[in-house]
């Protein structure tokens, strides 16, 4: 269990501490749980949720989302403004674009891209309590970090070195396909025909973000990871609230 743990301690802000430097190859096998801890976050959004039966529905949306950042601790939220940033000033250079991701400062277009997400997030969580689809709370997590996931199985690491790079090179990769695979069939039993389709918008987006990271840097990062993630739920949350 120790590589579930490990897979905790990186994807939350709950308090879990190891006893040292993990092995490389628990940390390669700590990817494997990722979906898993994906599916408690939304189990705890969903018990959040039925907690808040009765609060005005802005607040509810508000602090639905604010706890959905916060499980997070906001880490993939900073991958996604390093991104946004790198794709924009690196004018299409992946020397450029991988140097600027290294940057810790944000610029405007981080600052407009977080907003924007974190908006449409807020949007669609009011629209699908409204429309009554709280399953949504379950899958989509799951659905965010089974693709961090998929993306280590199927992208080159391109940053040598670091967390990243153990955790590329020692991920047991026909286990990692049948999680991907149980993750998948788990959100179509759990909500049915709204799991279909969120796991269809999901493929979507997974394979355009993807091709994006391949045709500029190569394959993917750690910041590129996070900001997959990050636009994969919100795109998810909107398609279904849309359909």
């Amino acid at each position: 269990m120790l590589a579930f743990w490990i897979a905790l301690q990186f994807l939350s802000s709950l308090p879990v501490r190891l006893s040292g430097m993990p092995e490389p190859a628990q940390l390669g096998r700590s990817l494997l749980f990722y979906p898993l801890v994906g599916l408690l976050f939304g189990v705890v959004l969903w018990g959040l949720n039925i907690l808040l039966a009765g609060a005005p529905p802005l607040l509810h949306g508000a602090l639905l989302l604010t706890a959905w950042v916060l499980l997070s601790g906001g880490l993939h939220l900073d991958g996604l403004a390093d991104s946004a940033d790198a794709w924009l000033g690196g004018f299409g250079d992946r020397e450029r674009t991988l140097l600027i991701m290294k940057d810790p400062r944000s610029g405007p277009i981080a600052v407009i891209t977080l907003v924007l997400v974190l908006l449409l997030k807020f949007a669609a969580l009011l629209a699908l309590i409204e429309q009554g689809q709280t399953l949504v709370l379950v899958i989509v997590p799951l659905l965010g970090r089974g693709a961090l996931l998929g993306l280590f199985l199927t992208t080159p690491y391109v940053r040598a070195g670091g967390l990243g790079q153990a955790l590329a090179d020692h991920l047991p990769r026909s286990a990692g396909w049948q999680v991907v695979f149980v993750g998948a069939l788990g959100c179509v039993l759990v909500a049915g025909w709204t799991g279909a389709a969120a796991l269809i918008i999901a493929s979507g987006v997974f394979v355009g973000l993807r091709h994006m990271m391949l045709r500029r840097l190569g394959g993917c990062t750690g910041d590129t990871a996070g900001a997959l993630l990050e636009l994969l739920e919100m795109a998810v949350l909107v398609g279904l609230a849309l359909i």
